[in-house]
């Protein structure tokens, strides 16, 4: 090979750390991070951790406000809460209940930190004796009857002070119909974090042991979209985005990193990503093996969705990616 051949030489730039950083074209921060934290109705003093998340658990209020004080403090802005609550039944009235876990788990962590930004995922399955997104008709979860109860628990979040509200049912027109509700309220500042691409994906199984919503009958196929459809998500975020959605997500991200990329090219709103809990569950029990090196993947991980993409990412690793990136 001639000296020709090797005018420009890609390791150039790769021999020391600060080169490295210097030329880096993606950074991971910890103002990118969201943790997602699961309130538990019922008594204090309750941290139970979640068999298949290592490291995850039910928290009771007061343990919540511990755990979000703890992720504040090691650099995250941002939360987002799911609740668990005592009772169910067909029509979720717990969830927009206005002394309902999430709405009281909202003012404990507004009171504590104001600046701490709380986001509240809008859905229902939690609350709802059959474990599903919406009212069941006839074995069937009916879109349009669903809208109401989803909005009504938006407001209840709003009115007890959450920063963002985050659908995640999958119904359509629910981005709409929650704009409606919050700006006839009032509500106008409260921005909307859609889930606006949600696959049904088998990444889910250990978020159903955290928040207790597996379907009791069926699946969520016939709402959640098919894994193997491509240009349906921008379908799916047109419409988000015409009813009035503010920031819009991804999920599962890490085996749908081309969806990623093909929601960036197509709109200038936030893309917001959720690396969830089937992900995290992997990475926990390969690192707890010693195949891999814990820290290190995930910060891979999360830094191929940024790559991909991602302005924001939900991840259970965040409390962990915050000190590793201090």
């Amino acid at each position: 090979m001639t000296n020709a051949n090797l005018i420009f030489r890609p390791r150039r730039l790769r021999s020391t750390p600060a080169l490295r950083s210097l030329v880096r074209e993606t950074t991971l921060s910890r103002q990118d991070l969201v943790y997602p934290l699961f309130a538990l109705d019922g008594p204090e003093g309750v941290r139970r951790e979640i068999g298949s998340m290592p490291g995850v658990f039910q928290l009771s209020v007061d343990e919540l406000r511990r755990e979000a004080e703890s992720a504040a403090n090691a650099g995250v802005p941002a939360v987002l809460l799911f609740g668990l609550p005592e009772s169910k039944d067909e029509l979720a009235t717990t969830a927009y209940a206005d002394n309902g876990v999430v709405q009281r788990a909202v003012r404990a962590l507004k009171a504590d930190n104001p600046d701490l930004l709380v986001i509240t995922d809008v859905c229902l399955c939690e609350y709802m004796s059959h474990g599903h997104c919406g009212i069941v008709r006839d074995g069937y979860v009916v879109n349009d009857e669903s809208l109401d109860l989803l909005a009504r628990t938006a407001l209840s979040h709003a009115a007890a002070g959450a920063d963002i509200v985050a659908p995640s049912d999958m119904m359509d027109g629910r981005v709409g119909a929650l704009r409606a509700a919050l700006d006839s309220q009032g509500y106008t500042e409260t921005p909307i974090m859609a889930y606006s691409v949600k696959y049904t994906s088998a990444m889910y199984g250990p978020f159903r042991e955290a928040a207790d919503s597996a379907p009791k009958f069926g699946d969520r196929k016939s709402y959640q979209m098919d894994p193997a459809n491509r240009r349906e998500a921008l379908r799916e975020l047109d419409l988000d985005i015409a009813e009035g959605a503010d920031m819009v997500m991804v999920k599962p991200a890490l085996y749908f990193l081309d969806i990623v990329r093909e929601v960036r090219n197509a709109t200038d709103l936030p893309v917001v990503v959720y690396n969830v809990s089937g992900e995290y569950s992997m990475v926990k029990a390969a690192a707890a093996n010693g195949w891999i090196d814990e820290k290190s993947t995930v910060l891979e991980i999360l830094t191929s969705m940024k790559r991909a993409g991602a302005d924001i990412i939900l991840t259970y690793h965040a409390k962990d990616v915050a000190g590793w990136l201090e």
